[in-house]
């Protein structure tokens, strides 16, 4: 079974909800369909004439004002959430398991939405995002199989320019999620222009900084940074860039300098390489609410539906 193939199957063992709320839009109806048809989750399906008559419409009200209140913030002057508002309070009171938008909406009202109904995970920093590159493509881990491999790349849609701190908690984040959707144990690489000090300068002492905070704060996760992405993936380079290192040559977790490096690097590999790019999935909210590109097909929204489901399972809501 592939790894895309293995989501939808582990999706549909746990019997959950997720609340589609862009439903004016037809590729949502063919991703509640075929949702509903391979009984990987329930589709919940939000359209904005029927919020006003909405049966739990009081109940996400009331949800939106104490969190409206808990945060310090006044509550907006319109009486209807949004249909995003409205399927992350469900999410949050525990109507669904996990909220998946974006297809007709940027990704900067996704995660407003998300944080002013759910907020954030405990122990995170920041909202960001990971796309699971599967590839395919000869050569690429020189000392694995020439088989499908799934690298995790953080963040790619979110955060512009990360602190030190930031990136650390962007990393933490991507490691937890890992260890469920792919099922194997993460190994971070901080990636930069320069490999073990090569090269210097503002940039890479930035991410020279948050490998140190981050095999400081999680020792049991291998990591290393900064590594230049030939020494992350190759254990032929590794070996000469970067001699010694616990992660250097066997990343499965690659956490870019800044939003530039992440989202240009994500589509080059996607498109020049061939890879298939899952995702954005964001991380570090208490509970699952997903972004999708605005370009998503029907099939991206049901994987993206898949890995929010299984990212809940792994935080237990």
């Amino acid at each position: 079974m592939s790894f895309r193939q293995g989501l939808l199957s582990r999706a549909a063992k746990l019997g959950a909800r997720v609340v589609l709320p862009e439903g004016e839009d037809p590729r949502i109806h063919e991703a509640a369909d075929r949702l509903r048809r391979g009984k990987i989750a329930e589709p919940i399906i939000l359209a904005v004439a029927a919020l006003a008559t909405h049966p739990l419409r009081k109940k996400v009200e009331e949800h939106l004002a104490s969190r409206d209140e808990a945060r310090g913030k006044p509550s907006p002057r319109s009486s209807v959430p949004s249909p995003l508002e409205f399927g992350a309070s469900l999410v949050a009171m525990g109507e669904a398991e996990a909220c998946v938008a974006g297809c007709a909406h940027p990704t900067g009202e996704v995660i407003r939405a998300a944080l002013r109904a759910i907020g954030m995970a405990p122990g995170t920093s920041v909202v960001s995002s990971s796309f699971y590159m599967v590839t395919q493509q000869p050569g690429a881990w020189k000392q694995e199989p020439k088989e499908a491999r799934v690298v995790t790349f953080t963040d790619c849609a979110v955060v512009p320019d990360p602190t030190p701190e930031q990136l650390v908690s962007i990393a933490w984040a991507a490691a937890n999620d890992r260890r469920r959707l792919v099922g194997d144990e993460p190994v971070v690489a901080f990636l930069s222009y320069s490999t073990k000090g090569s090269a210097s300068g503002p940039k890479v002492y930035k991410v020279m900084e948050a490998a140190r905070l981050f095999a400081e704060r999680h020792p049991e996760i291998p990591s290393d940074g900064e590594l230049q992405g030939d020494a992350a993936l190759d254990m032929g380079v590794a070996e000469r860039k970067a001699r010694g290192s616990g992660a250097a040559g066997r990343a499965n977790i690659l956490v870019f300098p800044d939003l530039d490096a992440g989202n240009i690097g994500y589509k080059l590999v996607q498109r020049l390489g061939g890879a298939v790019a899952l995702g954005p999935l964001l991380q570090g909210l208490a509970r699952p609410m997903s972004d999708l590109s605005r370009g998503a097909t029907a099939t991206d929204i049901v994987e993206v539906a898949a890995m929010a489901l299984l990212q809940g399972a792994t935080t237990g809501s």
